[in-house]
């Protein structure tokens, strides 16, 4: 006969489960403008963990002023840094934008008195070419003022509602930094796994996440303001500009930021300025090409390093999805996205070696065989 006492158990489960999934799309539908606030404030918690011990022990284990003077830190020491060069960025390439008709037209005339030295290849075709070359460099250089404008125009739209989301992320940041149980570390009870496998889901997806925030955005930013600065040095019109396009052009594999500091050295070549050349490309070469080779061992690590291919796409595809946050986002998706895959893969191939296994110590320890018959010797 059926179990009926079951039903009712399983009726309850039924209805909770329901009215639990109708709320919490009631829920996140009601909070939708402030969850990439949310998400932030719980990367930038992980990531300033250890800054937050640090700061706690100095201040006698006292987790709320902890959590306060860390917030100040990261406020002062990052985001007030940030807002400015984007700021600065965003005049340079405004003017950028409404100077280059002028700078093409400038080229125009001033190219025949430009006289390339003989050992350039192709010396006399770049000649023929040069306006024509010149006008399309200007071109692309307005594109990507106005694609920069664009970005930091959708991500600060409305500065009001900014403001309200940088308001809400930095005061969920001060309690999940009072959190001794991380708020990931709070939903992983939620998927089934067992505790060995929440903890090492999030402790991987923790260690990539961060590896990955700071192998991008960190090296990235550190080389842009190195060639932002060599820009400055030799008198590149939108220097801070370039320095921002250098720190994205940091996360394209193999090319980096020389897809940028290449062109603007053959420039300075072809205008006569060699010495300026000679010196923004030793720089660039030098300098801003070890920093990264310097900077992504200490920052990222072996054991938590993607590889750049998927660090590449989950940066254009937060961008993509998200806007300017998806800088940060996207890799933090791409880093999940392949934890869980691995641990799926490991559990079902755990899956699917158990029978075997079980089999095998069944006979081992002397189980009945296949054959045998009950009650013989």
């Amino acid at each position: 006969m059926p179990d009926v006492s079951a039903s009712p158990a399983r009726v309850t489960l039924f209805a909770t489960g329901l009215a639990t999934l109708a709320i919490s799309a009631l829920f996140v539908g009601m909070v939708r403008d402030f969850l990439v606030a949310l998400l932030l404030a719980a990367i930038f918690s992980a990531m300033a963990a250890p800054l937050q011990e640090k700061v706690s022990a100095a201040v006698g284990g006292r987790q709320g002023i902890a959590a306060v003077i860390t917030l100040v830190i990261l406020l002062i020491g990052v985001l007030v840094p940030t807002l400015a060069i984007v700021f600065i960025a965003a005049t340079q390439a405004s003017d950028l934008v409404a100077g280059i008709g002028s700078f093409i037209q400038r080229l125009d005339t001033d190219w025949t008195t430009i006289q390339l030295p003989d050992w350039v290849p192709f010396r006399e075709e770049i000649e023929a070419l040069g306006p024509q070359l010149a006008a399309k460099a200007g071109e692309l250089a307005s594109r990507l003022a106005s694609l920069f404008l664009s970005v930091v125009s959708a991500a600060t739209k409305g500065t009001a509602h900014f403001f309200l989301n940088l308001f809400v992320m930095a005061y969920a940041m001060v309690f999940f930094l009072q959190e001794k149980t991380t708020v990931l570390a709070q939903l992983a009870r939620y998927t089934g796994l067992t505790i060995d496998a929440q903890n090492r889901l999030v402790d991987r997806v923790v260690s990539v996440s961060c590896a990955t925030i700071k192998g991008t955005l960190v090296i990235g930013v550190v080389q842009g303001a190195l060639g932002g600065i060599a820009f400055s040095i030799v008198g590149i019109q939108a220097a801070a500009f370039w320095g921002v396009v250098m720190a994205f052009a940091s996360i394209i594999p193999a090319v980096g930021p020389s897809i940028i500091w290449i062109p603007a050295v053959l420039y300075l070549a072809f205008a006569g300025e060699t010495v300026s050349a000679i010196g923004l490309a030793a720089w660039c070469a030098i300098v801003v090409g070890l920093a990264d080779n310097l900077l992504r061992p200490w920052l990222v690590g072996r054991e938590a390093k993607l590889s750049d291919l998927m660090v590449l796409i989950g940066t254009f595809g937060g961008l993509a999805m998200f806007g300017a946050v998806g800088l940060i986002i996207g890799p933090v998706i791409t880093g999940v996205f392949i934890t869980v895959w691995d641990i799926f893969q490991k559990a079902l191939a755990t899956a699917l070696a158990a029978p075997v296994q079980s089999s095998v110590e069944s006979n081992t320890d002397g189980g009945p065989s296949a054959g045998k018959q009950p009650g013989s010797v």
